[in-house]
């Protein structure tokens, strides 16, 4: 999921988008196509994005007026996993602190004090912000704040998330 369309903007065709890409710029650049939801939709292809007022607007080719930008309103935009690419760009300074979903999902979670706690079973985004959903070592499912003050370390490579837990996080009910 790249983004959901929102409100339309003027009467010209132009949508707003509920960002959920850390690469907007790579995701609605003129020219993309994006599929969604419903999967039977016809993929939508940009014709132009841009920020204004803290908010993507984004044109679609064949989308020329407000009414046909509010049919377009709650669509989920996608785009398929092979499409992806890397987390960020080579010499990005934050290369080394983003990951898609996909690579999160699996990774063992061990506290600072090297106990396994589980594994990753999905990352969960919310308006708040992401959670890691961790099937717990004693079988129920934990939400961890994906939030570097609980989740210091990440390391892909090595298949494995550390995590500094506040109090109780862990504790069985």
């Amino acid at each position: 999921m790249v983004g959901r369309i929102g409100r339309p903007h003027g009467i010209r065709g132009e949508v707003t988008i509920d960002v959920r890409t850390d690469v907007p710029e790579r995701r609605f650049a003129p020219g993309t196509h994006l599929c969604g939801e419903p999967p039977t939709a016809t993929p939508l292809v940009v014709a132009g994005a841009r920020w204004h007022a803290g908010r993507l607007l984004a044109r679609f080719e064949g989308v020329g007026d407000r009414d046909a930008a509010e049919a377009l309103r709650g669509r989920v935009l996608t785009i398929a996993a092979g499409q992806a690419g890397q987390a960020a760009d080579d010499g990005d300074e934050d290369a080394g602190n983003l990951w898609w979903d996909r690579d999160l999902v699996g990774l063992r979670v061990v506290t600072v004090d090297d106990v396994d706690v589980g594994t990753v079973v999905d990352v969960v985004h919310t308006p708040a912000g992401e959670l890691l959903a961790v099937e717990h070592v004693g079988g129920r499912e934990v939400l961890v704040p994906f939030v570097r003050e609980i989740v210091p370390t990440v390391e892909v490579p090595v298949g494995r998330i550390v995590v500094d837990p506040p109090p109780g996080l862990f504790d069985l009910e």
